[in-house]
């Protein structure tokens, strides 16, 4: 490895060390016979999605959940009511021989809470609505106004913190982006250090109080936002001297597929740099189907890595970690300088290449019409390595060949492309002034060689068992250097299941994404269907914002505040609306986090009362109290209303 690198004094703290995986050292929190942090394995949780007052039901749920493995079972306690009957449902779990901790999920009402907290073994509570109304107004808070606000909050939170001192309750002090205070969004906006210091005041009343048992999250259903948000959050601490254990999670992460991606992306980001204590898998499925998904995802952080130690302390970062900014690089072909990453798909193990091949990566095609039909999933390029290709593609579609069947046979033919492993045969065919690619290892790579090769597009990859810290190495190698040739990422993976690939390489690929690194994608898993590799890299590209290529959807996991079938109708608003290409849509089950997640959607559809439904454009609401039976057909015209409706092909 080259090591012409700065010695600069470190800036930008906010990991143990970002170029070798370490895990943060954080107190030990106790809920009941789990504790979390310190030492302790990285716990995975759900929550339920009955009714907290339907005590048959919460049990029989609960149960599947933990028999699924689940650490924590979180419940909603929206009033008094439903935080008394969570003795009701400790004391069957109990009688039928579950000790699983339970945890009070609390919005809006500080009575439950306090309740809560002399019944089960943790309380959850949100900054942005323990002691606030939400009403979308902007206030101008001189110091001493909102240090009268900030007295105003100690005296509502106080009670709480002397009821957990006494019981020996855990506390979750849990940040969500889509809910985050009038006062808090007056003073510091709808940002990631907004949702830390909301997080902060509360932290803050908890040490006066002499109470540290306290866990922390900073959730959000936009990936970047909620990774700098808990970036922060340990910078902070780092700051302080003062480490808790921290919660992961994406708020409303939708289901299947994409849930399972942007999971992956926000919390596996995390955990790639020792973030995190506990995790929980936010889909819009059944609980106890996210616990087997975040035992994965945990399972790839099970050891630190083996790949050399490079020490902190010596280097400087190439990038800004609390915000994002895109890597500058040079233009070649559509790839680098402002052009939206692009993806590589891999044909190089077939003996034969047929058009039926590139079906798994968007390219259809019509023997009768004898045209190609390319959908919105749609590979850039494909790699053939040392298999021919004998028909004509598609004009979109670029081939990647090895060099020795380049200079055999594409050497003149337009849309093909040489892919060079010598650094030899690259100086050589830079003299030919065309773009190419050249494979390098991140174990091997020299800077000096690469400014020689200024018409090459870098294909990075690596045999380390730490993809991203040596990744990131030498993003800053290349940043030391003025190497500015676009970079796309191969990560290969070895697993044959289809859902621990998509985990790992969301885990991985999604990191450096967001650290702004990366032009390009090319994935590779062991005999896992190029369909799903395919869907994969679009999908990791659409979690990170940096190519949207189909609808998203902001989906909560649904809870016992939901109001109506959140499974359900989110497939059914998929099935109309899925070809509207980078509209995003958000489905929230209740009000809690409905209008603030509605900022970060283009559309919303959230339940306001049994059967009823309110529509947003963006955090307005436009139409009121919609029967649920209406409801879909209402938000498929207010979409055609602002203009953002196309038919379906």
């Amino acid at each position: 490895m080259d090591q012409n690198l700065s010695n600069s004094n470190v800036i930008n703290r906010f990991c143990n060390n970002p170029y070798h995986r370490e895990r943060i050292k954080t107190i030990e929190v106790k809920v009941g016979i789990t504790a979390i942090g310190g030492g302790n394995p990285i716990r995975v949780q759900s929550m339920t999605t009955t009714d907290t007052m339907d005590t048959k039901l919460s049990v029989e749920q609960s149960i599947r959940m933990i028999d699924a493995g689940c650490e924590l079972v979180r419940l909603t306690a929206p009033s008094k009511k439903e935080a008394e009957n969570l003795l009701k449902i400790k004391q069957e779990l109990v009688k039928l021989g579950y000790n699983t901790p339970l945890v009070a999920d609390i919005h809006f009402t500080p009575n439950a809470a306090e309740i809560a907290a002399k019944l089960v073994e943790k309380v959850r509570v949100n900054p942005g609505n323990y002691a606030d109304k939400k009403k979308f107004e902007h206030i101008d808070y001189t110091d001493e106004t909102y240090l009268e606000e900030l007295k105003r909050i100690e005296e509502k939170f106080t009670p709480l913190i002397q009821i957990c001192k006494e019981h020996g309750t855990a506390m979750r002090i849990g940040t969500n982006h889509g809910s985050l205070s009038d006062r808090i969004l007056s003073r510091y906006g709808d940002t990631p250090q907004g949702m830390v210091e909301s997080a902060y005041e509360f932290i803050n009343i908890c040490e006066k109080n002499g109470y540290d048992q306290l866990v922390i999250s900073m959730k959000a259903s936009n990936t970047l936002v909620m990774v700098q948000a808990y970036r922060l959050l340990v910078s902070r601490m780092i700051e302080n001297n003062k480490f808790y254990p921290i919660h992961l999670g994406v708020t409303e992460a939708g289901d299947g597929e994409d849930g399972r991606i942007k999971s992956a992306v926000g919390i596996g980001a995390l955990l790639e740099d020792g973030i995190g204590d506990t995790i929980r898998v936010s889909l819009t499925e059944e609980p106890e189907f996210e616990i087997p998904v975040a035992q994965k995802l945990v399972s790839k952080f099970d050891n630190l890595g083996t790949d050399p130690f490079l020490p902190y302390n010596e280097y400087k970062l190439p990038f800004d970690p609390f915000k994002y900014e895109r890597r500058k690089s040079t233009e070649i072909l559509n790839i680098g300088g402002k052009h939206v990453p692009v993806v590589i798909g891999d044909l190089s193990a077939k003996e034969i290449i047929s058009p039926a091949n590139l079906f798994a990566f968007g390219y259809n095609y019509s023997v009768q019409l004898d045209k190609w039909h390319i959908n919105d999933l749609a590979a850039d390029y494909l790699y053939v390595g040392k298999t021919k290709i004998d028909f004509e593609l598609p004009g979109t579609l670029g081939v990647i060949a090895d060099f020795e069947l380049f200079n055999e046979k594409y050497s003149e033919k337009k849309g093909y492309y040489a892919l060079i492993e010598k650094f030899d045969d690259a100086i050589q065919f830079e003299k030919k002034n065309k773009p190419y690619f050249f494979r390098a290892h991140c174990e091997e790579i020299e800077a000096e060689e690469i400014k020689n090769l200024p018409n090459a597009v870098i294909l990075l990859t690596t045999q380390g068992d730490q993809y991203v810290h040596l990744c990131r190495y030498i993003y800053l190698i290349f940043a030391n250097n003025k190497v500015n040739n676009p970079v796309i990422l191969q990560n290969i993976q070895q697993t044959e299941d289809p859902e621990t690939f998509q985990l790992y390489t969301g885990s991985e690929v999604g990191a450096l994404l967001i650290d702004g690194f990366g032009d390009g994608l090319l994935l590779n898993g062991k005999n896992v269907p190029n369909t799903l590799v395919n869907s994969t890299s679009f999908g990791i590209l659409q979690a990170t914002r940096t190519r949207i290529s189909k609808t998203e959807y902001i989906s909560c996991p649904s809870c016992g505040r939901t109001l109506f079938d959140l499974q359900e109708t989110t497939a059914k608003i998929r099935k109309e609306t899925s070809h509207l290409k980078g509209v995003k849509i958000g489905i929230m089950g209740c009000i809690v986090n409905g209008p603030g997640e509605m900022a970060d959607a283009d559309y919303g559809y959230v339940g306001t009362g049994p059967g009823k439904i309110n529509l947003y454009k963006e955090k307005t609401v436009v139409k009121r109290n919609v029967p649920e039976e209406e409801a879909v057909n209402e938000l498929i015209g207010l979409i055609k209303t602002y203009g953002d409706w196309v038919e379906p092909k």
